[in-house]
């Protein structure tokens, strides 16, 4: 998958409502330890929040763009406020079924 489709992106958003921020990206902005624990949380699940600190050097646009980047298979799904949801299906078990691309 090379894109999510708006209509993706909006079942997406819909499942992300619920969830609490499980990675923190602080004062030293997006780093190798970061992605580190994007990649470890994309192991136990599809869809995730990162939240940016006040402390953060950068726009949470700017990191939802790194961050999808440094972890190979994420998707952007949406950025609010200081929170940026990422998406990246399991490769052999997918839970999350998106709406087909045409539907």
């Amino acid at each position: 998958m090379d894109r999510l489709t708006s209509r993706q992106r909006a079942h997406l958003r819909k499942l992300a409502h619920h969830l609490k921020p499980i990675v923190l990206v602080g004062g030293d902005g997006v780093t190798a330890a970061v992605l580190n624990s994007v990649e470890d949380a994309f192991n136990t699940r599809e869809l995730i929040k990162v939240k940016l600190q006040e402390s953060a050097p950068l726009h949470v646009k700017d990191a939802a763009g790194e961050l999808s980047t440094g972890v190979i298979g994420a998707h952007s799904v949406q950025t609010i406020g200081r929170t940026v949801v990422l998406y990246r299906p399991h490769p052999e078990n997918p839970e999350i079924r998106l709406p087909k691309a045409g539907d």
